[in-house]
């Protein structure tokens, strides 16, 4: 069920151990007078997927861009492993709606990228990207250009090189938003499976309720600038596309639509 009290709305227990790798404290932004988010904090644990919920403009982004390093807040602070990072970037990894890949770069080079702009030499960086593209379902795919994917593997492509950028955070804003049905449930089938092998510890923003229930450990809605409920997610783990079928799922979901 739901939690109460805002200091605890974006804390939980997740399956990496007590302390968060994560954690937002008090955070605070305001836009020409008018707050955006007032006084948000939540933890993260590792290996955990918690999805952040909430109506369009509600501060999503914003809030993404404080915990990212690129927007500095006007109160609170982020703690990563622990330490204050509080905007500076390069801490964490940041996945937007769109894929972004370059191209005039084949998909090896595309995933790469992080590594050459931290000074590795492209044959480095394409070795390495290369070893991790078997574990993406790109295996075959290195020497593609970007046109040449589907939809599904283009974002696979972008989830692996975000994947390169930083292993201990990744914030994904609706990555999954652009695809159609079918592809979208192949790729949430996909990706739970990736997340429970890998160990991600991820944030995940959505306007899609189902999607949110079916991926999290945790639902955080965010209302109004504040984290307005914090909502586990029952059912098994590791968690398969059949959840969706079950009185847990429906029940949680039900739960959800009450703060939206």
């Amino acid at each position: 069920m739901a939690e109460g009290g805002n200091e605890q709305f974006g804390r939980g227990e997740g399956r990496g151990g007590d302390a968060p790798v994560l954690a937002v404290e008090n955070v605070a932004v305001a836009f020409d007078g008018r707050p955006v988010l007032r006084g948000v904090s939540l933890e993260l644990r590792c290996g955990e997927l918690v999805s952040i919920l909430g109506a369009s403009g509600g501060g999503k982004t914003t809030l993404f861009n404080v915990i990212s390093g690129l927007l500095a807040p006007d109160a609170g602070r982020v703690l990563l492993n622990g330490e204050n990072v509080t905007a500076t970037t390069g801490h964490v990894s940041y996945m937007m709606q769109k894929d972004l890949l370059l191209e005039n770069l084949r998909v090896a080079d595309n995933v790469g990228l992080p590594l050459r702009l931290r000074g590795a030499s492209r044959a480095a960086a394409r070795a390495e990207a290369e070893a991790l593209l078997p574990a993406f379902g790109l295996a075959e795919a290195a020497n593609l250009w970007p046109t040449q994917l589907s939809g599904g593997m283009r974002q696979r492509a972008a989830l692996a090189r975000t994947y390169l950028f930083s292993r201990d955070v990744m914030l994904l804003d609706e990555p999954f938003s652009a695809l159609d049905a079918i592809t979208k449930a192949d790729l949430h089938a996909w990706f739970l499976e990736m997340q429970r092998q890998l160990g991600l510890s991820v944030l995940f923003v959505t306007h899609d309720i189902d999607e949110a229930v079916l991926l999290s450990s945790r639902v955080l809605v965010l209302a109004e600038g504040r984290i307005a409920a914090n909502i586990p997610i029952p059912g098994p783990t590791p968690r398969t596309p059949d959840f969706a079928l079950t009185p847990e799922f429906l029940e949680s979901k039900r739960q959800v639509r009450e703060f939206l």
